[in-house]
């Protein structure tokens, strides 16, 4: 406590930390075990990062041959105003993906990006072949 009788939180927590004996460390140098304990080496650093994303966060029980179905030619193929729809649904100042293809390129092909899509979605489903490019994702972790 101070001289006015209140209480210094800073303090306190600095002094339960004390007693208690937990390790501490920066966010950037250090990652909690799934056990509790803190990993200080950037290799198991890693490994725990890829547990989580992989087996944790994005766990996936589907089987991973990931057949996609053939449209089926009595169905309607994909439309230039569906594609138009989506693409005004898409947030723009987002991160580009792998392909480095941002959402405000897009917008800025107007119709003639629209077509390249539409073209190329209805390829896709009319194959069943997604492109490798398409399929790929990568997780960047930010600590808090």
């Amino acid at each position: 406590m101070d001289l006015c009788g209140k209480t210094k939180p800073h303090m306190m927590y600095k002094n339960t930390e004390e007693i208690v004996g937990r390790k501490t460390c920066s966010s950037t140098g250090c990652l909690k075990a799934k056990n509790g304990n803190i990993i200080m080496k950037k290799d198991k650093i890693l490994e725990r990062w890829a547990e989580y994303i992989i087996y944790e966060l994005f766990d996936d029980n589907r089987k991973h041959d990931h057949d996609v179905m053939k449209r089926n030619f009595a169905d309607p193929p994909i439309m230039k105003d569906g594609v138009r729809a989506a693409i005004r649904k898409m947030k723009a100042g987002k991160a580009t993906g792998p392909d480095g293809v941002a959402v405000e390129m897009i917008e800025a092909l107007e119709e003639y990006g629209v077509e390249k899509l539409t073209s190329l979605l209805n390829e896709i489903y009319d194959t069943g072949e997604i492109p490798a490019d398409v399929s790929r994702s990568v997780f960047i972790a930010l600590p808090k």
